[in-house]
């Protein structure tokens, strides 16, 4: 790193159409900073941005100085896409004595990372006591006698202990509903030039227009004292959906579940299962989550969660499938209730396509993420009112389906801004 005295960055397919938007070529000036997601202050980005800017200068993981102008240095390659996929990012440095090196990485979705010419990831090489590649193959192991999420907590300890593994997870839901109060408290106008209004902050005042409430606990109390009829109820879940994702079109901490763009419907649904089902329990958070994450996992590996793969089926619709089966454990289902809410909540997203006006995560992405919020708790629903046994789709089925119609889907509606909402909507015309 030491040699290095220039650096250019090569964005490609949808990381080059969408890259401003999302703020790609913000977060690589971030990483390349060394600066991490997880712990960065977000309120002191656009001061670090506005520095390297100004100086043009970057100081490579905090420790070396090289001249960089992102103007210039980050080239957006809007007409090139290379072969393994759509999200890729090539790095080309120089070093002092005029050696010139690359290396090209490749974002295949939720937060997942691939460098070109390597095959496996970190952790491929542990062994499960239940390796799991679809839903029948996690259906055989709960046929132990054991739940979804016991199943899935087995296998994370491969990796750590046990009280880790929650310990963890709490620390994921504490960010998720850190998100969601501060969304529900913030008015103004999101960045980027589409002039969207933020709408949770005056939605919740209109749903507790006394405040009588100072921090996340007592502002749940309060909405739980305020009652459970349907519309109530109906209006809080898009509250805490918006909330979210208004967030993440600012620039806040997220968490992505499976991607940032869909971030809003876990903490959601979640947040809708702790207030009006069965109150603030860690060990009901922590089911919630297992089940989820390896929802997401087996779609993952039968598919994709990468809308510039396959469409916002790939995140609102895969989001949408782990919320409705981590929904239902918690709320008592079976494990084939549980995979049956999965496929319901995606096969009502089938061949949804991904068409951000302006490549920004805003319209239609905010929106989506309430819809579906909704959807993962009416396939629960139906799953917990439903026989497994009577079922025509199964889960495998389901996610075969959805990476056919993503092989079938044109490229103009992945990702790409090419397509949809994003050429027939000005960017001057607020959502609202």
């Amino acid at each position: 790193m030491f040699d290095i005295i220039s650096l250019e960055v090569l964005l490609y397919g949808s990381l080059a159409k969408t890259g401003r938007g999302h703020g790609t070529d913000i977060a690589i000036q971030l990483g390349l900073s060394g600066d991490d997601p997880v712990t960065f202050d977000v309120n002191n980005i656009s001061a670090k941005i506005n520095d390297i800017s100004s100086t043009k200068k970057l100081l490579l993981n905090g420790k070396h100085e090289i001249d960089f102008d992102s103007a210039q240095d980050i080239e957006f390659l809007f007409t090139e896409t290379l072969p393994f996929h759509p999200n890729a990012v090539t790095f080309l440095a120089t070093t002092k004595n005029d050696t010139k090196f690359a290396e090209t990485y490749y974002s295949i979705g939720g937060g997942f990372v691939i460098k070109e010419g390597e095959d496996k990831q970190a952790g491929d090489n542990i062994q499960l006591p239940f390796p799991i590649n679809t839903a029948d193959d996690l259906l055989h192991w709960c046929m132990k006698g054991l739940s979804i999420s016991e199943v899935v907590m087995e296998n994370e300890s491969a990796w750590r202990t046990e009280e880790e593994t929650k310990k963890g997870l709490l620390a994921i839901w504490n960010v998720m509903k850190e998100c969601m109060y501060r969304g529900c408290h913030q008015d103004g106008i999101l960045p980027g030039g589409l002039q969207v209004k933020r709408r949770a902050a005056a939605l919740n005042k209109r749903l507790l227009p006394q405040k009588n409430y100072h921090d996340y606990n007592s502002w749940m109390l309060a909405i739980r004292n305020g009652g459970s009829d349907f519309k109530y109820t109906l209006d809080w879940v898009s509250c805490f959906a918006l909330a979210v994702n208004e967030e993440n079109a600012s620039f806040g901490r997220v968490v992505t579940a499976p991607t940032n763009g869909a971030a809003g419907v876990i903490p959601a649904v979640l947040q809708y299962y702790i207030t009006f089902c069965d109150g603030y329990k860690d060990e009901k958070i922590i089911q919630f989550m297992l089940t989820a994450a390896e929802t997401g996992s087996i779609f993952k590996k039968g598919s994709t969660i990468s809308a510039a793969m396959g469409g916002c089926q790939a995140e609102i619709g895969v989001s949408s499938a782990m919320a409705a089966a981590a929904l239902t454990e918690c709320m008592g289902g079976t494990q084939r209730q549980c995979l049956m809410a999965a496929e319901i909540a995606m096969e009502h997203h089938l061949g949804l396509t991904c068409d951000p006006i302006g490549g920004l995560v805003q319209v239609p992405c905010i929106e989506r993420n309430t819809m579906g919020a909704i959807k993962a708790i009416t396939a629960s629903q139906l799953a917990l009112q439903s026989s497994p046994d009577f079922a025509k789709v199964s889960l495998d089925a389901v996610i075969k389906t959805m990476w056919d119609t993503a092989l079938d889907m044109n490229s103009k509606y992945k990702e790409t801004s090419d397509g949809g909402l994003a050429i027939n909507i000005p960017l001057s015309l607020p959502e609202c």
